[in-house]
């Protein structure tokens, strides 16, 4: 009897095409040009390409390419069983990657892989080809990463700083000093005025920054204001005096060669007042800036606090709630003082969905903490009070009103409902 001949496997592709942001390789076929050229072979050599597919992450680090990952299911999932790209370091230039590539082939789901010159099946020669090219594209990176981090030490080590120069200084357009950061003539002196105030005036990080904000109208070279983690990263800089260390958190210091904008002396009466703060408890935080949209653009609501004197001495802290404008830079939803925001919240309460089961747990805890405050330290046994004779909802306006800054959190994260405010005015979406 005549042996029976299998018919071949028929191989359906996808044309993975992707463009690399390594420096290097800059000068590669684009995008489009690799599609191009891999249809015309397509056509050429009769092969079927029933998806086409576009990425522009980096292939160094595994796992990281979400379209890369999509091809990878879709294979499993027998949407097609072969790849059309322009050279094998476009599929993988890491060895996790490639592993997966070569355990799809081992599977036979994977049949094979077409380059421009070249063609990868289910054979141990042609895998073995495949994975030393691969290991030989994950070489390349590696020695790449070594002399960037030999030539950025060695800048470092020459007093230039290798990054994007912190505000208040500029990086240089001069082609023949590359490193090199020059002083910001229109923000450097802000800058020093920042230190200062901290300083000098005793400022906090939110009086310098309604200060920047209100008065200064100052804004970074990108046009945008500082936030106050902005202004705590600024004023915990060192670079500002003179030194820096790079990379950040790695223990290696250097003498910068810019102009510095302040002194040694005056940076750490900075970082003493600072400390001062932190022990005195005035690091302030806000109870509602994470609960409410605006209703006019769609943004997040921010807050800012203002600090208003009086005449017998006093200084007054009151708390604002406003849109980020990040959707609408003109929007003219406004701003409304806390102590409304918390009245107009807790009048709707009453309406508002609420995750009860949470909020009985909270009120069951606190109950506890409340049992054994009176008998353990006071000695006081009194009749259990039980979650069913508390009122959710008056719990809630009651944390709204006269609980901590933490309590007011946890009780936003039992809220179901979405909160909008507009125009002094808060609502349920």
């Amino acid at each position: 009897m005549a042996k029976e001949v299998q018919a071949p496997v028929r191989v359906s592709y996808c044309l993975y095409a992707r463009k690399s942001t390594e420096s290097e390789e800059q000068q590669v076929l684009s995008i489009d040009s690799q599609i191009k050229e891999m249809l015309e072979i397509a056509e050429r050599d009769h092969l079927e390409v029933v998806e086409i597919k576009k990425e522009s992450h980096s292939a160094k680090e595994a796992g990281q390419r979400p379209i890369f990952n999509e091809i990878v299911e879709e294979i499993k999932n027998r949407k097609f069983n072969g790849i059309l790209t322009w050279a094998p370091d476009r599929i993988s230039r890491n060895a996790g990657d490639l592993g997966r590539i070569v355990d799809l082939m081992d599977a036979g789901i994977l049949q094979e892989i077409r380059t421009y010159g070249q063609k990868f099946t289910n054979s141990p020669n042609e895998k073995f080809l495949l994975m030393i090219l691969g290991s030989q594209a994950k070489l390349e990176n590696d020695n790449k990463v070594v002399s960037v981090k030999r030539g950025l030490r060695a800048r470092c080590e020459m007093g230039l700083w290798p990054c994007t120069a912190p505000t208040g200084y500029l990086n240089s357009n001069d082609k023949d000093k590359s490193c090199h950061v020059e002083i910001d003539s229109h923000r450097a002196t802000i800058i020093k005025k920042m230190f200062e105030k901290v300083a000098y005036e005793k400022y906090s990080g939110r009086r310098l920054h309604s200060w920047l904000k209100d008065e200064i109208k100052f804004k970074t070279k990108n046009g945008k204001p500082l936030t106050v983690s902005n202004i705590y990263i600024i004023l915990r800089n060192t670079f500002y005096y003179g030194m820096f260390e790079y990379p950040r958190g790695g223990g290696r210091w250097y003498q910068g060669k810019h102009t510095p904008i302040i002194t040694k002396e005056l940076f750490d009466k900075v970082q003493e007042q600072m400390i001062s703060y932190t022990a005195r408890g005035e690091s302030k935080e806000f109870a509602f800036t994470k609960l409410m949209t605006c209703r006019l653009c769609g943004s997040g609501i921010s807050a800012d606090e203002k600090f208003k004197k009086q005449q017998n001495g006093n200084i007054h802290r009151y708390v604002y709630y406003g849109c980020t404008r990040f959707k609408d830079k003109d929007c003219e939803s406004g701003w409304i003082n806390e102590a409304d925001l918390i009245e107009q919240l807790a009048n709707l309460m009453d309406q508002i969905n609420l995750d009860e089961f949470s909020i009985k747990e909270r009120i069951r805890s606190e109950i506890e903490r409340h049992k054994k405050f009176q008998s353990g330290l006071l000695g006081i046994k009194e009749k259990t009070i039980k979650v069913a004779d508390i009122d959710i909802r008056n719990y809630a306006k009651y944390i709204l009103r006269d609980g901590t800054i933490l309590e007011k959190r946890e009780l936003l994260t039992c809220l179901r409902s979405k909160i909008t405010l507009a125009n002094k005015q808060v609502k349920i979406a």
